[in-house]
């Protein structure tokens, strides 16, 4: 088994992401929040509660005024594959 240079990964993974070879990832955003909402039959002021946000962040998602990022979105993302999940 050989050791690992992280130190050396890293320039190349620098270099080639300087050279336009970097892999680029592609993140989904639900889109439809009251669906999702919906379908775990939450009040607004429940699902902002799970995801940490407030009761207004939720009323701006819902009516496409703002769109959720970060963390709110993997929770979003989770919410909708395994509701179970953010309800245990």
């Amino acid at each position: 088994m050989s050791k690992r240079d992280i130190g050396q990964e890293l320039l190349e993974g620098v270099r080639a992401i300087k050279a336009g070879q970097g892999k680029s990832v592609t993140v989904d955003i639900p889109g439809d929040v009251k669906e999702i909402r919906g379908r775990m039959e939450l009040s607004q002021s429940a699902f902002a509660g799970i995801l940490g946000v407030s009761v207004r962040t939720v009323q701006e998602w819902e009516q496409g005024r703002r769109k959720p990022s970060g963390a709110a979105a993997s929770l979003l993302r989770i919410a909708q594959r395994h509701p179970e999940a953010l309800l245990a």
